[in-house]
């Protein structure tokens, strides 16, 4: 594997800075919009119901193993933090994959300054909708086996500990995936090619997706999270990963 876990990190942080930079702020706002809208609802209803999952999972523990409690909190913790942040992202994901398309397009052409065939406006991204999708279950059915691959071990004693672990490491794949492929989409690369290329750039992979995955998250800041990733993914696309066609 090729690249650097920090760097891969501070896409993200470039990222945010270039969201807000102009000619970018526009296509910057559908995608915050629609975040922040199923952050409202998704989050409000999920977070009802935390301390019970919490209670529940910790309840299934044997009793021989109760003094393990102190333990268990925070690894439950970021189990369900993992789980209720990437939900919420494949939802906002889903929604705006359009518009996210439409601003790593502007993106990519103020980094390279060459025009990138595809949506030119807001209302041209909503009638790529169907496309979009298609790419977004594309996404769904890799993870699906991936996420049941880690539910079965998270139900397997003395094994199910680093369940949590598992969680966020996959939701941190997905996440470099979710949002690298916005780039790749837009310039034709195929979904195969695209996981070969991030796997050949594997540490920066990981960094990018680590720190998103950790920002998704943090309430409030997991709303700015999306456009950021996006500019981000594709800082990285145009230094690193289009050069591997």
């Amino acid at each position: 594997m090729q690249g650097n876990f920090f760097t891969g990190c501070d896409y993200l942080f470039r990222g945010a800075k270039l969201m807000l930079q102009p000619g970018l702020r526009r296509y910057v706002l559908t995608p915050l919009l629609i975040n922040i809208g199923i952050f409202v609802s998704f989050f409000y209803s999920m977070l009802l119901q935390f301390n019970l999952w919490i209670g529940d999972i910790i309840n299934w523990l044997p009793e021989f193993l109760s003094f393990l409690e102190w333990l268990l909190w925070p690894l439950v913790l970021t189990l369900l933090l993992a789980i209720i942040a990437y939900s919420f992202s494949i939802v906002a994901n889903f929604i705006a994959s359009p518009f996210n398309s439409l601003l790593a397009e502007k993106t990519e052409e103020k980094l390279t300054g060459i025009e990138v065939a595809g949506h030119e406006t807001l209302g041209q991204a909503l009638l790529g909708f169907p496309k979009s999708m298609g790419r977004e279950i594309h996404k769904l059915v890799y993870y699906l086996p991936l996420a049941l691959l880690v539910l079965i071990v998270s139900f397997i004693p003395g094994i199910n500990i680093i369940a949590p672990l598992l969680w966020f490491l996959l939701g941190s794949w997905m996440m470099s995936i979710q949002y690298c492929d916005y780039p790749m989409d837009n310039n034709r690369v195929s979904f195969s090619d695209m996981k070969k290329r991030l796997k050949k750039h594997g540490f920066s992979s990981s960094g990018f997706g680590v720190v998103v995955m950790a920002g998704t998250m943090i309430p409030i800041l997991n709303l700015f999270i999306m456009p950021a990733a996006i500019c981000g993914a594709c800082i990285f696309w145009a230094e690193k990963l289009h050069n591997e066609a």
